[in-house]
């Protein structure tokens, strides 16, 4: 009867450690709560030199206490904050923004390629459909597309090419 359990027991343990740890791919949280770590407290408040100076308040618009974390550090680093507004496309790259759109933008792209992505990794999990077993679905519907980076750069080597090196590989 010991036995029997003690198997069970390591059988357990056994299935439990099968188990690929796919969370570092899915980084969304299921809670429903807020995320604590993209709270940013406000600025002090500051009482105003000339009241009548004021700017008009802009519902929804910026706040003077809010926080900018990346301008600030691009300030205090001696950059210029206001390179990191986005005001539409740089005057050097109107060209090649223009050669890029001439067939038309389509505005779904983004959510037309998830769909898309999402399709092609359920028709690639074929067996894969009971949950009963873990399996990591991004890696087994892209292990044909996979690039061999080691392989490339020697493909790429022999041919002349001048390659930056590369980390030492395990094979």
């Amino acid at each position: 009867m010991r036995i029997s359990r003690a198997l069970i027991i390591v059988a357990c343990f056994g299935l439990a450690a099968c188990s690929g740890d796919t969370r570092l791919r899915d980084l969304r949280s299921f809670t429903g709560g807020p995320d604590e770590f993209g709270i940013l407290p406000g600025k002090e408040l500051q009482q105003p030199k000339d009241y009548t100076s004021l700017p008009a308040p802009t519902p929804g618009g910026a706040n003077l206490t809010d926080q900018y974390p990346l301008q600030d550090a691009v300030a205090a680093l001696g950059g210029k904050p206001s390179r990191l507004v986005p005001s539409g496309v740089p005057s050097t790259e109107v060209a090649l923004v223009n050669h890029v759109s001439r067939n038309g933008v389509t505005p779904s792209i983004r959510a037309d390629l998830a769909a898309e992505d999402e399709k092609f990794r359920k028709s690639q999990s074929r067996f894969t459909k009971i949950r009963l077993i873990r399996i990591d679905r991004y890696e087994q519907a892209y292990r044909k597309q996979r690039l061999d980076a080691y392989a490339e750069a020697d493909r790429w080597r022999a041919a002349g090419a001048n390659v930056p090196s590369a980390p030492p590989s395990n094979r």
